[in-house]
């Protein structure tokens, strides 16, 4: 049973209901439909509006008057030292490359259910496939989910697959747990992408202890006279991770998007902080 609160902060709780439902929505949503969820009357509901709107914490949606969530929560967890240390160790290795291979890269984390973009890196050339930072996509629905629970403790991913269920998102867990298996096998992931054709998901893990703390996700765009081959690429790939993974030393915090993803064990509770070199 969860413990009640000892101190109730009626403002604060409409304004995080708020932004909780702005979050699970894509599309925009009136201050009525937000009253209605909310349960709130609309008097209640409009101050709070214009109090996030004027902290750019929600935006209304182009020539509407919808609300939408803005990216100043993300901003903001970005800036956690764990965070920020795990995107600036990686974007330089990045970097490198996607000027070697001509593909573009992305950094993901584990955020609850989800996966989350904290970082990328666009093709050099005039042709890649670009995903968006902060994209958020369900963990058993990506590649780099698939490669995330596949290096993690055997208790953390059953938790996580949990939270899937529980949010509502159908899959077949047998499958996925042979799918799971067979990265893990082979250290990374190699996947069409069933979004858009043409193009072949390359994953790695960023690793601190045989556990999974981001990847490095290469969507390789197949091309009549590639620059360079998709097995020489996926080869780069695996050694950037690599190297990234020994640049990251143990802190007290997680450098995942959500700390609830996290709890391997009190080795693995402790997590990523740039150890510069």
């Amino acid at each position: 049973m969860d413990k009640k609160p000892n101190y109730r902060a009626p403002a604060l709780d409409k304004g995080l209901d708020i932004l909780e439902i702005l979050a699970r929505t894509v599309v925009p949503m009136t201050m009525s439909e937000i009253s209605e969820q909310v349960g709130r009357s609309r008097g209640e509901i409009f101050r709070m509006l214009q109090v996030l709107e004027n902290r750019r914490y929600i935006a209304r949606s182009n020539g509407g008057d919808g609300y939408v969530l803005t990216n100043k929560l993300f901003l903001l967890g970005m800036e956690r030292p764990p965070v920020k240390g795990l995107v600036e160790t990686a974007l330089p290795a990045m970097h490198r490359l996607a000027d070697e291979i001509w593909q573009p890269c992305h950094l993901v984390v584990a955020s609850q259910e989800h996966i989350v973009v904290i970082a990328r890196v666009d093709a050099p050339g005039d042709l890649g496939f670009v995903v968006r930072i902060g994209h958020r996509r369900p963990l058993v629905d990506s590649t780099s989910g698939l490669v995330l629970l596949a290096f993690q403790a055997n208790e953390v991913r059953q938790r996580w697959l949990d939270q899937v269920e529980a949010s509502g998102i159908s899959y077949d867990r047998p499958s996925l747990l042979k799918r799971v298996a067979q990265v893990h096998a082979k250290g990374y992931a190699q996947v069409p992408s069933h979004l858009v054709a043409g193009v072949i998901d390359l994953c790695a893990p960023i690793q601190q202890h045989d556990v999974a703390i981001a990847t490095i996700t290469v969507p390789f765009l197949k091309r009549e006279q590639p620059r360079i081959a998709m097995a020489e690429s996926l080869e780069k790939l695996r050694a950037v991770a690599a190297e990234v993974s020994s640049a990251v030393s143990f802190s007290t915090e997680t450098p995942a998007a959500d700390d609830n993803n996290n709890g391997n064990s009190a080795r693995s509770q402790r997590t990523a902080r740039v150890a510069k070199k």
